[in-house]
């Protein structure tokens, strides 16, 4: 016998059902839904009435109101039959799941209502009382089941005029599967669960009446988000696994003997280390996500929650982790995969790796601007699918990957980013977690999402550069002081030159001197020159430059410091156009980095080629190395000097793009631990030049380069 309480709890319940069951036939019974609804809530009321005469008279007797509330989940039951029926939209599969849900309830409550009344008329026990939980726990399944199908299967349009009596349907089956998954892992129902029932059926009638008012209105629209899908699949999974652990358990502990109790925490302790682990792998809730979306839901993304995922991510304004890196993270996330690059274009011709996450990618990562990957996402915005391209390339008319791309492995998606009209750069997606087809929403979604990442990498881009030129307008303010400077050391060495012919008492030594000092004098007009006029490119300062004499005599030059450069191999003649004393420092500047950056037991080589009409001078050394992120982000950086206090970091950048003014590129390959390859690449003079032409420096004038100073 029950305590008060449950009589109380189910006399509630009786009266809610009664009063719903009564409004519902004297005003709403026009269609078979309102009939149902009638029904289930008529039986409901029979069935609270039959429990509470039980607990305050002992009748009916247990087979009697076990029967009423198998008649009581059969009415229920034929309500969800009736919704699914009016709300289905008809397909080869929903049709079949419809068929195999109904019959798989009309099944179990036919074998089970028959049961009971073999047992009550025929006085015999057929089911022993663990069945007949396992009965109730799967009608409350079967149930819950069926009204995800009446969800998934309705218009969304339509969803509106039976979300509350889903909602009132699936919390009553559900109260039922967690209260006699309870009892049967405790061996009887709990007396808080029985309690409480009736209170929760009663609180539950309202949403069915206002579902019936609702009907003829037009109430506000009713969405279920996938992490509510989710979350709610990932219940319903867990409280399975929870009912086979229970059955799981009892098994190990009667079979086990002596040894069973400790068997069966041993059971239960390793079963939920599994069910833990496989709630956290992200490739299990990547899979679980795409079986949602594809079975779920209308659309596959939840376009409002991917957003809000998107403005969350771009509006961190620091720089951790890089924007570039952030885009590639959600590029990657439209399509559950964790992997990916992004090229963006440079300063120059061609498309740089700015950031790769979980891909291996190659040793050269430059895509080149007439490659015809980009000739082909410039006449079209089409998000190419390597696993088609790999099956059949035909489909996309035998297209040339680059090898940036290419060769890197577990690629998937190459994306094309806009800027307007113009492809700013292009994203690699890796492959997925889960399998993923792709259709021509997910494609429209990753387009959009494409082209406002990029026009917010481009915003970024501009900014820095913008930063830049203000600290190149803070450097030019600052040389008019270098420039005051300068003059006054170039007027002390002209006098020095003009009076030093007067007081020569060694001929030889004083002969040195005013060379010597000729020189700085002219080397500083010319510093103080340039930087006065810091823009100006004039083609008629760029003469004939013989390259190799000059490589010569900077070897020579840098002979006093271990390491010292040496030269391999024979170098041609190699004739180009520069102004020489730039040229000299520039050069000049690479080879003293390369001194400073390895040990005096270690080795610089230098040497020339001709190609294609370039002459192509290596700079090598076993020293310390750099890092591909590095080269990448910082060695031609301005202001990031790795010298402290002592350089103001523009050497290497001045460097480069004094090579570039003049045709040519730097190029660098490294390694920590193993060394530094400068590859500078120069235009050869067009014109045939004279002996004369080529005499452009002497020996003995290298002097030490203004840029090395400056750093």
């Amino acid at each position: 016998m029950f305590s008060n309480m449950d009589v109380l709890s189910y006399s509630l319940a009786a009266i809610t059902f009664g009063l719903l069951g009564i409004l519902v036939a004297a005003r709403y019974l026009r269609r078979g839904v309102d009939r149902a609804l009638a029904l289930a809530a008529a039986v409901s009321a029979l069935w609270a009435l039959a429990i509470v005469s039980q607990s305050l008279w002992g009748h009916p007797g247990f087979n009697i109101r076990y029967l009423t509330e198998l008649v009581r989940d059969a009415a229920w039951i034929y309500l969800l039959i009736a919704l699914l029926k009016d709300g289905l939209r008809e397909n080869k599969l929903t049709s079949k799941v419809k068929k195999i849900l109904g019959a798989s309830a009309v099944i179990l409550l036919v074998l089970l209502i028959s049961t009971s009344v073999i047992e009550h008329f025929g006085s015999v026990e057929i089911s022993t009382g663990k069945v007949k939980l396992l009965g109730q726990i799967g009608l409350s399944l079967l149930g819950l089941s069926l009204v995800e199908q009446i969800w998934r299967n309705s218009p969304s349009f339509g969803r509106s005029s039976i979300k509350y009596i889903c909602i009132g349907v699936a919390s009553i089956l559900a109260f039922d599967f967690f209260m006699y998954a309870d009892a049967l892992l405790f061996g009887q129902v709990a007396d808080s669960f029985w309690n409480a029932r009736g209170f929760v059926n009663a609180l539950l009638t309202p949403l069915f009446a206002v579902n019936v008012i609702n009907t003829r209105k037009q109430p506000v629209d009713f969405q279920l988000s996938r992490s509510a899908v989710f979350h709610a699949g990932t219940l319903v999974f867990a409280g399975g696994y929870l009912l086979f652990l229970a059955l799981g358990g009892y098994y190990v502990q009667v079979l086990g003997g002596e040894w069973g109790d400790a068997l069966q925490v041993l059971f239960f302790t390793m079963s939920l280390v599994f069910l833990t682990t496989l709630l956290l792998s992200r490739r299990i809730r990547a899979k679980l996500m795409v079986q949602i979306s594809q079975n779920f839901f209308d659309y596959k993304y939840d376009y409002r929650e991917e957003w809000l995922k998107m403005t969350r991510e771009l509006a961190n304004l620091s720089d951790d982790p890089p924007l570039p890196e952030r885009v590639v993270r959600i590029l990657a996330g439209l399509v559950e995969s964790n992997g990916g690059a992004i090229w963006l274009k440079g300063e120059r011709d061609g498309y740089v790796l700015k950031a790769a996450i979980n891909l291996s990618t190659p040793k050269h990562t430059l895509i080149d601007s007439d490659a015809e990957l980009v000739r082909f996402f410039s006449n079209r915005e089409w998000i190419v699918d390597l696993h088609e391209y790999q099956s059949d390339p035909v489909g996309y008319n035998l297209l040339e990957i680059p090898d940036a791309i290419a060769k890197t492995p577990d690629g998937w998606l190459i994306i094309p980013l806009y800027l307007g009209n113009d492809l700013y750069g292009m994203a690699l997606v890796g492959n997925p977690y889960a399998r993923v087809s792709l259709n021509w929403e997910n494609f429209d979604l990753i387009k959009v999402v494409a082209r406002q990442t990029c026009n917010l990498l481009a915003q970024a881009d501009a900014q820095s550069r913008l930063a830049r030129a203000m600290q190149f307008e803070a450097v030019s303010k600052a040389s008019a002081f270098m420039v005051h400077d300068l003059k006054t050391v170039i007027a002390q060495l002209s006098l020095l030159v003009k009076n030093a012919p007067r007081h020569r008492n060694n001929p030889a030594f004083i002969d040195d001197m005013i060379n010597t000092t000729d020189h700085a004098v002219r080397k500083m007009s010319s510093l103080v020159d340039h930087i006065r006029r810091p823009g100006t490119d004039d083609e008629d300062q760029l003469k004939p430059v013989n390259l190799t004499g000059l490589v010569t005599e900077l070897i020579e030059h840098h002979q006093h410091q271990a390491p010292p450069p040496h030269l391999e191999g024979e170098a041609p003649d190699a004739i180009i156009k520069a102004d020489v004393e730039q040229l000299r420092s520039v050069l000049g500047h690479l080879i003293q980095n390369a001194q400073d950056a390895t040990p005096q037991n270690g080795e610089i080589t230098i040497a020339l080629k001709i190609a294609k009409g370039n002459a192509v001078l290596f700079i090598q050394d076993s020293g310390t190395g750099m890092t591909r992120e590095f080269i990448s982000t910082q060695l031609f950086k301005p202001f990031e000097s790795t010298k402290g206090l002592t350089g103001m970091g523009i050497g290497a950048y001045q460097a480069r793009e004094y090579i570039r003014k003049i045709g040519g590129n730097i190029d660098v390959t490294s390694e920590p631990g193993v060394g530094s390859c400068f590859s500078i690449r120069i235009p050869l003079a067009n014109e045939k030049l004279t002996a004369q032409d080529t005499k452009t420096v002497r020996p003995g004038t290298v002097s030490q380069d203004p840029i090395q100073s400056a750093n």
